[in-house]
């Protein structure tokens, strides 16, 4: 995967995260299908430990559609709600990325690949994030998105061990299995949008949890090595086309 495209990749899948007021820990799932084929590609398990719309830490654990595990992640984002600890494993690539240090004025990534370990500090810009903290800098500035503004930001991704400029916007009103919801445009901030695909979210408007994601995956084809692109729905019943027997929320 390039590094243009991976770190859209980074924003939102990685992170695939909800808030909430009024759980403490919240589990769920997250149903991956083509966004070419419909063909399903993988389940996403989530445990999150939040405090009203601020997410501490949790995991994610990701399946094959025969039930198997094929990724792990890990992330507290009790330093920084934008920046997190974070660690994700892809099992069978040997292929490993994380944010190892996190301290006021600068992060460290680590990237494992090909057996080959590599690490790099990132100096923080104003409203940086990266990784998962992308779903909270999101949460942070809703009531700006649904006005129509633009969110600006800086975006640190571990897999490249660079950093990269995103903007935000609110693109429409629709609902989404019954609920209110806004549809958002995530893009490169620089002509990097001519040559990468785009990234559409669908958020809840009460919750403001997010529902739909369609775009470029960090799960990849085994056949290919390329990474999907997915349509990942986030429901309270599983979606048709989903395995008949899922992983449990544990």
């Amino acid at each position: 995967m390039t590094s243009a495209r991976s770190a859209v990749a980074a924003l939102l899948i990685a992170a695939a995260v909800t808030g909430t007021a009024d759980a403490a820990d919240h589990r769920f799932r997250g149903y991956a299908f083509d966004l070419k084929t419909g063909a399903y590609r993988y389940t996403e398990v989530h445990r999150q430990n939040v405090d009203g719309f601020r997410w501490l830490d949790g995991s994610i654990d990701y399946y094959d559609p025969s039930g198997h595990k094929i990724a792990a992640k890990t992330l507290d984002l009790r330093k920084d709600p934008q920046i997190p600890l974070m660690k994700l494993e892809i099992f069978k690539e040997g292929y490993v990325e994380a944010i190892t240090d996190v301290q006021a004025d600068r992060y460290t990534m680590l990237k494992t690949a090909d057996g080959k370990t590599q690490t790099k500090v990132i100096m923080k810009t104003p409203g940086m994030g990266a990784d998962s903290g992308f779903h909270s800098a999101i949460v942070a500035n809703f009531d700006r998105l649904q006005k129509g503004e633009t969110l600006r930001f800086d975006f640190g991704v571990a897999g490249q061990l660079d950093s990269y400029s995103f903007r935000c916007r609110k693109v429409g009103d629709t609902t989404f299995d019954g609920k209110p919801a806004i549809q958002l445009l995530v893009e490169p901030d620089s002509l990097l949008r001519l040559f990468v695909d785009r990234l559409d979210l669908t958020y809840e408007v009460k919750t403001r949890y997010l529902l739909e994601y369609r775009g470029v995956s960090n799960m990849h084809d085994d056949k290919t090595g390329k990474a999907f692109n997915v349509r990942i729905v986030y429901t309270d019943q599983p979606p048709k086309g989903a395995p008949a027997d899922l992983p449990p929320l544990q």
